[in-house]
């Protein structure tokens, strides 16, 4: 996620999102980069936070297997994913999701705190796992602690 840090704090100037809760979310989703979504042929789609493709999407897209918990139980299934042409553009969108949608105006208000912003995701529905708020917290808590090292 080292790679990623450049355009991160780009977008928390923009937004005033976290560079470490973007790069921790990044790295969450993609299983730090090691399970990232391909477009049909094995092309990337640089989608580095699981934001699936909507019907109001009209970009590229992605359709690969996931889990998604159906009241609380695990199912695998086939879903869209919106493709960028880039890393950053993929940090822009997930920005602009984050910032602009009502559903998740809560959480960008939550800032302060990795747990209040993990739990404020969850219930916006940002990912079906029960669990996702805690995970992702931990992820960001671990890229903060990173950061606070190589600093």
């Amino acid at each position: 996620m080292q790679r990623h840090t450049k355009v991160a704090s780009e977008v928390e100037k923009a937004t005033g999102i976290p560079a470490a809760y973007m790069l921790g979310q990044a790295g969450h989703e993609t299983g730090w980069g090691k399970f990232e979504i391909k477009q049909k042929g094995g092309a990337p789609s640089f989608n580095l936070f699981g934001i699936k493709a909507g019907t109001s999407w009209t970009g590229k897209v992605a359709e690969v297997t996931t889990t998604e918990y159906v009241n609380g139980v695990a199912e695998k299934r086939v879903a869209r994913f919106r493709a960028y042409d880039s890393y950053a553009d993929s940090f822009k969108d997930y920005a602009r999701l984050i910032s602009e949608s009502p559903r998740y105006a809560k959480a960008k208000l939550q800032t302060g705190s990795v747990q209040a912003f993990a739990s404020g995701l969850q219930k916006a529905g940002y990912a079906t796992d029960p669990d996702y708020a805690a995970k992702l917290s931990r992820a960001i808590n671990a890229t903060i602690a990173v950061r606070r090292v190589q600093t």
